[in-house]
């Protein structure tokens, strides 16, 4: 139990499960770790700018799969017709020309090997167990669940409003073209956490209901957390590159 509790014994109105969502949301959305702060006030390095892209990549491949997932869970014709964007936006038209692509264009953009960056071997231990969980968690749990932990596209506009001209005014290698990737999701972003809050509010309509929903989001917060805690403890100050993950200093 997470000290967010939809304590009301009767439930939380609709209004209240919002407001609690987004104060979840404001306590624990990975645009308060020291990382990220470091990020938009250009204390990383290009090495480490190139390690968070690196093992982002994984996060931003799987997207789409847990999307398929939610998908082939959903029995609402109409609820497929508006998820189902999700997944074109990731993988494009032909697969290779939506946000995944861009993704590269920014990890090669920094200096990455392409096909290096695809292959996710390179990737920290840490980061693809989180990645595995959260495409588990879509799989297994239960279609509500899987849709609220995608909540945090309700403050994915704040990071990138805060992260792309902070990036663009402190690292002098990083350009628009680079940062193609983000120019188009905050709209996206705000079509579909309007359209998954809706469904949340709609059908958590009980207090276990409730509290399943909140938990989601408070498990999707805490992937994007500790996708960053491991980034610093890679490639921090004190460094610990795990065996077999990328290392700049070994080009």
């Amino acid at each position: 139990m997470t000290r967010f509790s939809s304590a009301a014994k009767n439930g939380l109105t609709p209004a209240a499960l919002e407001a609690l969502l987004r104060e979840v949301g404001a306590a624990r959305y990975h645009n308060r770790h020291p990382l990220h702060h470091k990020m938009v006030s250009g204390a990383l390095s290009k090495a480490q700018l190139q390690a968070w892209a690196l093992n982002r990549y994984c996060y931003q491949a799987v997207i789409p799969r847990k999307d398929a997932m939610i998908l082939a869970r959903a029995e609402d014709p109409a609820f497929r017709a508006e998820w189902r964007k999700r997944i074109e936006d990731h993988d494009g038209t032909n697969g290779w020309d939506g946000g995944i692509a861009r993704w590269v264009k920014l990890a090669t953009g920094l200096g990455l090997d392409e096909d290096m960056v695809k292959s996710e071997r390179l990737a920290l231990p840490a980061t693809r167990f989180a990645v595995g969980a959260y495409l588990s968690f879509c799989t297994e749990r239960s279609l509500l669940e899987a849709v609220a932990s995608s909540l945090t596209e309700l403050f994915s506009p704040v990071i990138i409003g805060e992260r792309v001209p902070a990036m663009l005014a402190q690292y002098d290698y990083v350009t628009e073209d680079i940062l193609a990737y983000f120019k188009p999701r905050p709209v996206q972003a705000s079509r579909d956490a309007e359209f998954a809050l809706a469904y949340v509010l709609k059908h958590a309509d009980s207090p276990r209901k409730q509290q399943a929903a909140i938990d989601a989001l408070v498990f999707k917060c805490d992937i994007l957390w500790s996708m960053l805690d491991a980034l610093e403890h890679a490639y921090g100050e004190n460094g610990h590159i795990p065996p077999g993950a990328f290392d700049p200093g070994a080009a």
